[in-house]
C-alpha cells in the first residue's frame, strides 16, 4: 500500500504535462499571424535599403500593423550580419539602410538573401521572412533628339552582363509621383538589356532653368528587387516666378486686398446695417404713434 501511494505523483505527471501543453497551445492560437513583405531597394546604384511592411487579416480585410520591431539581416541571422532594426509606423511600413560595415560581405557574392525577424509581442506570433536578390546595375542616358535610354546589367562570373526581358519604367519625377514620359508605362529590355523611350511631354514645367528629373526604375522584380536611377535634362519649360508681394492679390498682405473683394465686403456691411437702422427707425415710429393714440 505504501508503494502505491508513492506511485500516485507519477500517475498525475502526464496529465500535468498535457494541461501545460494545452494551455500553451491555447495561448499561441489566440495570437494573430503577421503577413510580412520584405523588399530590396537600390537608388542610383549607391544607396541601398530594405523595406518591410506588416499587415494582418481582420474581418476579411487586410489591416496594417504598426509598432512591430523587426531585425533585418544580410544572408544570415547573426549579429555580424545585422543590417539594422526597424519599427513599423501606423501604415505598417519601415525601412533600414544597409550599413557600410556590410560592404565587404555585399561585395563577396553576386546573390544575397535578406532576413526579417520579429519577436512574439503585441498579440502577434513571431515571424520570419526571407527575400533573395541578384545584384544588378541600372543605367539611364539620353540619345538623339529626346530619346531616353535605359539599360540593366546583372553580376555574373565577376562581370556585368546585360539582362533580357526585364520590365523598366521610364518617367519624369514630380512632387506627388512619377509621370510616364510617353503613352507607355513600361518597356521590355532586348538582348542587350536596353530599352529606349521617346519623351513626348513637351511644355511640362521644370525648375527655373527648365531642368526635369528623368527616372528609370525596376519595380518589385522577383530577381532584382527595386532599382531606381535618375538623371536631369533641360527638357522642361523654365519656371517663371512672379513676385506679387507688393501687389493686390488674395494671398497678399492685409493692406493689399483686391479692390473687388473690398467693394464686396463693404457693400454687404452697408446693406446689413442699413436694414438694421431702417428697422430701428420703424420701431421708433410705431412706439411714437402708439403714445399719440
Amino acid at each position: 500500500m505504501k508503494r502505491l501511494r508513492n506511485f500516485y505523483p507519477f500517475l498525475f505527471l502526464p496529465f500535468l504535462q498535457l494541461s501545460v501543453s494545452f494551455s500553451a497551445y491555447a495561448q499561441d492560437s489566440s495570437r494573430k499571424s503577421l503577413l510580412v513583405d520584405l523588399s530590396y531597394h537600390s537608388f542610383n546604384n549607391a544607396a541601398m535599403y530594405l523595406s518591410v511592411h506588416a499587415k494582418t487579416k481582420e474581418n476579411g480585410k487586410f489591416q496594417p500593423v504598426g509598432g512591430v520591431r523587426f531585425r533585418l539581416y544580410l544572408d544570415k541571422d547573426s549579429s555580424a550580419c545585422l543590417a539594422g532594426d526597424a519599427v513599423t509606423d501606423i501604415k505598417g511600413s519601415a525601412i533600414a539602410i544597409l550599413p557600410p560595415s556590410l560592404k565587404n560581405q555585399w561585395n563577396s557574392a553576386t546573390t544575397h538573401r535578406f532576413v526579417a525577424l520579429s519577436d512574439q509581442e503585441g498579440g502577434f506570433n513571431s515571424s520570419r521572412t526571407e527575400a533573395a536578390i541578384v545584384k544588378a546595375h541600372l543605367e539611364i542616358d539620353t540619345g538623339q533628339g529626346k530619346t531616353i535610354i535605359a539599360k540593366i546589367l546583372e553580376m555574373k562570373n565577376g562581370e556585368w552582363m546585360p539582362v533580357k526581358a526585364v520590365e523598366i519604367k521610364v518617367a519624369i519625377k514630380r512632387s506627388g509621383s512619377d509621370l510616364a514620359v510617353g503613352d507607355k508605362d513600361s518597356y521590355t529590355t532586348d538582348s542587350t538589356g536596353t530599352i529606349s523611350a521617346e519623351f513626348s511631354r513637351a511644355g511640362i514645367p521644370g525648375d527655373k532653368n527648365g531642368l526635369l528629373t528623368l527616372v528609370a526604375k525596376v519595380e518589385d522584380n522577383d530577381t532584382y528587387g527595386n532599382l531606381r536611377v535618375e538623371k536631369s535634362e533641360p527638357w522642361g519649360a523654365a519656371l517663371k516666378l512672379t513676385d506679387t508681394f507688393d501687389k493686390r492679390s488674395l494671398w497678399a498682405a492685409r493692406f493689399k486686398t483686391p479692390l473687388w473683394l473690398l467693394l464686396m465686403e463693404y457693400s454687404i456691411f452697408l446693406s446689413v446695417w442699413s436694414v438694421v437702422i431702417y428697422l430701428i427707425f420703424q420701431i421708433a415710429r410705431i412706439i411714437k404713434a402708439g403714445r399719440v393714440a
